[in-house]
């Protein structure tokens, strides 16, 4: 009975392990997004991810075919939105400027490719507030990008939802994410100003 636990544990770990090596780096970018930090200093985003992926682990055999990384940015979207309040200060990242819930909406919408109805009952709010939210924070990204001189890339209307969105197995493809500036520059006419899912 001890070898048989002994070998689950040790199943479930590496698991886990594989996971988090296919998966940590995009979930990372998307809590250094949320928490407004620089790239090269992501402290909070670490501590917050650490808890978003502690509460997959200990979940992790009644997932039972739910996709672990859909499981994880859930969790992340969770406790951000929990502990909001912690990040309104500034921190130099690409989306400080933006509030929390803007921050949470433009991820969730834009660089992990979530729909408006999925991300509208994920936060509890109805779809055309996340629709506004969405689209000041579009707004205000580029705004910001105007007064910089720059502007995020554009493809064309008829772009599919981001690249690097994970497949069902969770593991983020090998083309790598966006980076915020390109979200908020792709998908904001097509996706927020009309109304539409990604």
């Amino acid at each position: 009975m001890r070898e048989r636990r002994a070998a689950r544990d040790g199943r479930r770990a590496r698991e886990f392990e594989a996971f988090v090596a296919g998966a940590g780096g995009r979930l990372l970018h998307a809590a250094t997004l949320l928490t407004g930090e620089p790239t090269g200093d992501t402290e909070a985003a670490e501590r917050l991810l650490t808890a978003a992926l502690a509460r997959t682990y200990a979940r992790w055999d009644r997932l039972r075919g739910e996709d672990p990384y859909d499981h994880t940015r859930r969790t992340l979207a969770a406790l951000f939105a929990h502990r909001g309040h912690r990040y309104r200060r500034p921190r130099g990242g690409t989306l400080a400027r933006l509030t929390p819930q803007e921050r949470l909406v433009l991820v969730l919408r834009l660089y992990e490719g979530v729909a408006e109805e999925q991300t509208a009952a994920a936060l509890g709010l109805p779809v055309e507030r996340v629709r506004a939210i969405c689209t000041r924070a579009v707004t205000a990204m580029r705004s910001a990008a105007a007064r910089r001189g720059t502007t995020g890339t554009r493809p064309s209307a008829g772009t599919p939802g981001p690249a690097g969105t994970p497949g069902p197995a969770g593991t983020p493809p090998s083309s790598g994410s966006r980076s915020a500036t390109e979200a908020t520059g792709a998908e904001a006419e097509a996706g927020a100003g009309a109304g539409g899912g990604p």
